[in-house]
Formats: C-alpha cells, structure tokens, sequence
C-alpha cells in the first residue's frame, strides 16, 4: 500500500504538479494524534454509547426495568411474609431455596470434575515469525505512575516479534503524573499512548474502547497495569486460535497472585484465584457453561471484539458481561494454558474496594441478562440460559443470603437442638439443607485443593480454615455493592498497584539465575585455587 502511494506521488510530480502546501509527511502516531483530536467527540460518543446505541437491553447503562424492579420487591415482600408465615408456606421457600443453592454447589463440583480431564499443554509449536500475525494489546491506566516501568519491563520481556506487535496505552486527560511517567521512559515506536478525551463514565471499559478502532492486529489481549505476561503468551495464543473453531473468539490466559507473602489476604486470594484459574475455568469451558471473563489477560480476534461494540462502558465488571454477551451472539470463550501473575491488595480497606466494585458489576450483569428471559432463551438455549443462572445466583445471590441463612440455621440449633422431622416436607427440608452446608462446604475445599496443587500452592493449607471469614468478608462486599448500585452505580472504584512487598515471580526468577549459574560454574570447572 505504501509503495503503491509512493508511486503515485511520483508520477503526480513527473507530471510537473506542484505538491507544495498540499502535501505534508508525518509519523504514524503523529497522524493518530491529530486524527483523535479532531474528532475528540465522535470518539466519546463511540467509546461511551456505541453499545447501548446499538441494543440498550445488552448495557448496563439502561439499569433495571420497571419489571424487574417490581419482581424484586415481589421477592422480598415473599421471603419477609413466608418467615412470619404459618410453617408449610415457610417450608416451601426454604425447600426452593435450598435446591437452588444445592444445584449451585453441583455446578461447582462438576466443574471441578470436568477439569480432571483438561489437557495441560504448556508448549504449543513454535510458529516461524513470518507466519505470525499483527497482536494488539491495550492496556487502561488510571494513576499508575508507581508500577508503569514494572509494566513496560513485563511488556518488554514477551517474546513477540516487535514489527508485529502494537502496544496502546490509555491514560485519563487529567492524569498527568501517569503521562509524565510514560513519557520519562522514552518508550520505543511499537508504544503508542492514547490520551481519552474527558467523559463519562470514568471507566476501565470506556477507556478500553477508545483503544478499539486504533489497534492495528489481528488479535487483541488486555492486560492490567500491574500484569507480567507470561513471555510466550502471545505467540501460545496465536497457536490456539489457529487450531481452535472460528466461532472461538475469545482465550483467558491464567491469572495467578505474585505477591503471595504480603499477608493472610494475599494468600487467601492466591487459594482464590488457583481455584478459580487452574480449576472452575477450565471445568466450565469442559462442560460448555458460558464463561464468565477474568479481568485480564482475555484475547480476542479483534473482527469479534469490534462486532459486539466492544466493552459496556457502563459495566464496572467489563469482563465478566463481556464474556456473557459473546454467547450470547454465537461465539464462544475458552481457557489459555498460559499464566500472568498480578498483584493483590494486601490490606484490608483496599481488598474491600476492589470486591465491591467485582460485586457491583456482576449485579450489573445479572440485571442485563435477565431483563428478558425469554430472548436469552432464545439466544443461547434452555441449557446454557439454565447454566447463567446458577453462574448468577452463586456470584451475586449466594453472597448476600448465605451468612443470613447460615445465623438463622445456627440460631434454630441453639433454640431447639438437631432437627427432628415430623413430616415428609420437613424431612427433605432437613436434608436438603444438610446437603447444601455439606456438599458446599466440600466443593470449596476440594477445588481449592485442586487449584493448589495445580499452582503448587499446597504449602497454604494451614490457611484453609480462614476461607470462612473471608466468604464473611465477600458477602459485607456484596452488601456495600448492593449500596453502590443503588446510589451510585457507574463509579470505578480504584485499587491501587505498586504496593507489594513480596514478589513470587522474582523469586523464582532468582532462584533460576542461580541455578542457571551453578550450572555454569560446573560446565566449566572450578576456578583453580590459588598458592
């Protein structure tokens, strides 16, 4: 194409045109720049409104209808009336209840089961460098001067060939420490930095989409700004995406805690996360279940990505409802047998900031896919619309009702001791119930064992029994979510990076420099001493 313009141009001045004031030479990036800024409001509207524009019913922006709300209400008004209610009424929700919360329970452990047999290849054939594709990766920075040179040095060490590899990175208007940053590294042309114009809302997503039309590959991965990619990961990607079916559109790579020392947070997140990566994902895709995405490290042919409007802007848990909408237009998502290690919040206050919004946004997505069921149905069939319920119901049901139902099974022991049935219904009551607290509570423990051994992580069993009070800790999340939805629910929560005091990522990598020396050292022979 350029040679082709070269010619041309030529050609115009053989012909003795005068070019002058006419025609102006400039960079890429320069021409971007000057591009974006023209038109810095029809690439608002985009990021923002392309989605909702083009069906409301798929964003989160159009909030719950005046349906839902009322079932809601519905909802309550039932469960406030059955617990006052004479005992049969009371037993009849108790019993729906509880066979909603125990078919949860079985998802999880066949998922679990279906992961056995999930085949773990790390090593996929090398692809000659001529033959590999142009791959984007955009990543959104909102304040993040502190980690912006860990980031580049994660970005900097994948093995990728760098004429076919276009980084964008997106920076709020106002974030000028971040920009700063950037700019004091002197980054190489494969960098590009996208400044958002001011919008609303302020999200990850919305930056994301600014992005969009700007990528220059064929596929396309986001990561986060404290992410460190496995080096291979792209090219594993590729490999996959060249084997997988079309309507594969979508890998999540494995995502696993760094900084696993910093404290008894860290550490539960990491069981959480080995579980949730190295097991669930991996068992859901094995039984067809739609996948709900992790917040990095997803990769996507870029056709799709731009066909379905990209992220909901309006969605604080972009990735989870991006994953979703993907079925829902006939694609499908699977797992990528390739690791990014992340960073946890260690601290408390910042662990909980970060939960709500996870919270808000799959409440956000539930509210999305359930304004009518009857075309979800339609979109993805009895099976997989059954699947996104219990998915629904584990991620944003469970957590709020579990610590009620569990205080008032707890205070119904201490009134009147172990149950004693008296009736057919109150018999499968018991047991339904019993089932639940049982099977649940070893479908916790045993995927996270799974996860563990899988992450080689087991040396963390002594931290098992805190996974109570750390679900406690998610349903008060889920709680202040519910609050944030209510008063206030597109604002981005941010969680702050570049605070870890341990990392497990360069521990290794020091522990295989001294390997790698020793085994030098050897090669060579001692160095003769001396007399």
């Amino acid at each position: 194409m350029l040679a082709n313009a070269v010619k041309h141009l030529l050609r115009r001045k053989q012909r003795g045109e005068s070019l002058r004031g006419r025609l102006s030479v400039t960079t890429a990036k320069n021409l971007s720049r000057l591009v974006r800024a023209a038109s810095a409001a029809s690439i608002v509207q985009e990021a923002s409104f392309a989605l909702p524009d083009l069906d409301a019913s798929l964003s989160a922006k159009a909030g719950p209808t005046p349906a839902q709300g009322l079932f809601a209400i519905m909802v309550v008004i039932a469960i406030a009336a059955c617990v006052a209610a004479p005992e049969p009424a009371s037993m009849l929700l108790s019993i729906a209840a509880s066979c909603l919360f125990l078919a949860t329970v079985f998802l999880r452990l066949f998922a679990g089961a279906a992961s056995l047999d999930h085949a773990d290849v790390r090593h996929p054939p090398r692809i000659n460098d001529r033959n590999l594709p142009t791959y984007s990766i955009v990543i959104a920075l909102h304040r993040e001067a502190r980690v912006v040179g860990q980031l580049t040095a994660a970005l900097d060490a994948i093995d990728y060939p760098r004429a076919k590899l276009d980084i964008k990175l997106v920076i709020e208007a106002d974030d000028h420490a971040t920009r700063l940053a950037l700019e004091a590294l002197d980054l190489p042309p494969v960098y590009e930095i996208i400044i958002a114009p001011h919008g609303r809302p302020r999200t990850k997503p919305r930056a994301s989409n600014i992005a969009l039309p700007l990528v220059r590959g064929e596929f396309v991965a986001v990561f986060d700004a404290e992410d460190a990619p496995a080096p291979m990961q792209l090219r594993d990607a590729v490999e996959r995406f060249r084997q997988a079916p079309a309507e594969v559109v979508c890998l999540q790579a494995q995502l696993s805690i760094d900084n696993i020392e910093d404290s008894w947070l860290t550490r539960l997140f990491s069981i959480e996360y080995a579980a949730l990566f190295d097991v669930l994902h991996h068992g859901l895709t094995g039984l067809g279940v739609p996948l709900p995405l992790g917040g990095s490290s997803n990769h996507f042919r870029t056709e799709a990505l731009r066909e379905i409007c990209g992220w909901d802007a309006w969605n604080v848990t972009e990735d989870a409802d991006l994953g979703l909408r993907l079925t829902r237009f006939g694609y499908r998502s699977e797992t990528l047998n390739s690791s990014t290690q992340e960073e946890a919040p260690a601290r408390l206050k910042a662990w909980m900031t970060q939960r709500r919004r996870w919270s808000k946004g799959w409440m956000q997505t539930f509210i999305t896919l359930s304004r009518d069921p009857a075309r979800l149905i339609a979109e993805v069939g009895w099976a997989r619309a059954g699947s996104l319920l219990l998915l629904m119901t584990a991620l944003v049901i469970s957590p709020l009702l579990w610590p009620l139902l569990t205080a008032l099974m707890i205070y119904d022991l201490a009134r009147v001791g172990l149950p004693s049935p008296t009736s057919i219904f109150a018999l499968v009551e018991t047991t339904l119930w019993l089932s639940v607290g049982l099977f649940g509570a070893a479908s916790v423990v045993w995927v996270a064992l799974l996860g563990m051994k899988r992450r080689r992580l087991l040396g963390l069993w002594i931290f098992l029994p805190l996974l109570a009070p750390y679900y406690l800790l998610m349903s008060a999340a889920a709680w202040a979510a519910l609050y944030d939805l209510i008063m206030r629910p597109y604002h981005w929560h941010k969680t702050e990076h570049g605070l870890a005091k341990s990392s497990r990522q360069k521990n290794l990598a020091a522990a295989e420099l001294a390997a790698a020396i020793k085994i030098k050292a050897n090669s060579v022979g001692a160095p003769p001493t001396r007399r």
